[in-house]
């Protein structure tokens, strides 16, 4: 056997290895055969193909069966390892193929990344636990280029259009005005605009469209807040009106659960239009199928919709 080449050595077949540890365990090649439903030349040669593969003999033959030899013994452990290995990347394919395995990276805006993802993550991995998630979160802008550069396979983002994107409209956030237990507004719940002049304002992440779209309201309607109050994120801007230091317009689904809770009061501003934005799902145009785990992601998405909204299923 001092002549067998490195190639030959690397020409471990899995049937080989089938039949190696089915006589290990049987004992004999002929109940070995029996199991594996192969004939008992047919079995005979997978063991000799081994074994001038691995350059030893694996087993000793008698009259009452055969015997891993040592050589036989120390590569049993590996060729059930290696047997186990595969049978599992069948399982991880399988699920892969099913969308109840495999990975899904998303893109997400801070808003939707802390306060709407959560529950659909939770929602879709109690049907899809095998799935490996990921989320990357940055502003809409940096979701964008997370799409076009496949960094992620799905984005939710605020509408942008660019000619390699598609999206589908996802859900539409409102901006509530929302002020502390405390304060004069929490007793009549209902204000006019100019009644918001007299208060500090408190504005979050000067980047982000929110800051943009409350700045042009008191802009268009000519009203000057008494004071701004500048953080950089929501959670800030709920602690701070908390905290007695002004009132905010934030989106409702970042103030649920002070609502909830009392900490935090909602007014209507009855002399206000609506301030909402839209918040899309986003991939690539030219990206090709989706994986069978993001598939099964917008299929949670859109059975979380009213029936006659559902749409996002065209992006799959």
């Amino acid at each position: 056997m001092d002549s067998i080449s490195v190639t030959d050595r690397s020409a471990i077949q899995l049937a080989q290895l089938q039949g190696f540890v089915a006589v290990a365990r049987h004992g004999t090649i002929s109940a070995a055969a029996e199991a594996l439903f192969v004939s008992q030349p047919a079995l005979t040669a997978r063991i000799q193909g081994l074994e001038r593969a691995v350059d030893a003999e694996l087993f000793t033959r008698g009259r009452h069966g055969s015997r891993p030899t040592e050589a036989g013994r120390a590569f049993l452990a590996y060729a059930e390892r290696a047997l186990t290995a595969v049978e599992r990347g069948r399982e991880a394919v399988a699920e892969v193929a099913s969308g109840s395995g495999g990975r899904l990276t998303i893109g997400a805006a801070p808003a939707v990344s802390t306060y709407v993802l959560p529950s659909m993550l939770h929602r879709f991995q109690a049907v899809h636990p095998g799935v490996q998630l990921s989320v990357r979160s940055g502003h809409s802008e940096e979701v964008l280029e997370m799409v076009l550069r496949e960094e992620v396979e799905i984005g939710l983002m605020r509408p942008i259009q660019h000619a390699e994107i598609i999206s589908s409209l996802l859900y539409e956030d409102e901006l509530v005005l929302v002020v502390h237990r405390g304060h004069p507004f929490a007793s009549t719940a209902q204000i006019r605009m100019d009644q918001m002049a007299t208060e500090h304002l408190i504005l979050f992440d000067r980047t982000s469209s929110y800051h943009e779209l409350t700045s042009a309201l008191f802009r268009q309607a000519g009203i000057a807040p008494r004071g701004y109050l500048e953080v950089d994120n929501i959670d800030a801007a709920k602690r701070m009106v908390e905290q007695r230091l002004g009132i905010a317009l934030l989106p409702r689904t970042s103030v649920g659960a002070e609502i909830g809770t009392g900490r935090l009061f909602p007014v209507e501003v009855v002399d206000m239009a609506p301030i909402r934005r839209q918040i899309v799902v986003a991939r690539r145009r030219d990206a090709g199928r989706l994986g069978p785990a993001a598939v099964a992601f917008l299929r949670t998405l859109d059975d979380l919709r009213p029936e006659g909204e559902r749409s996002l299923r065209f992006l799959a």
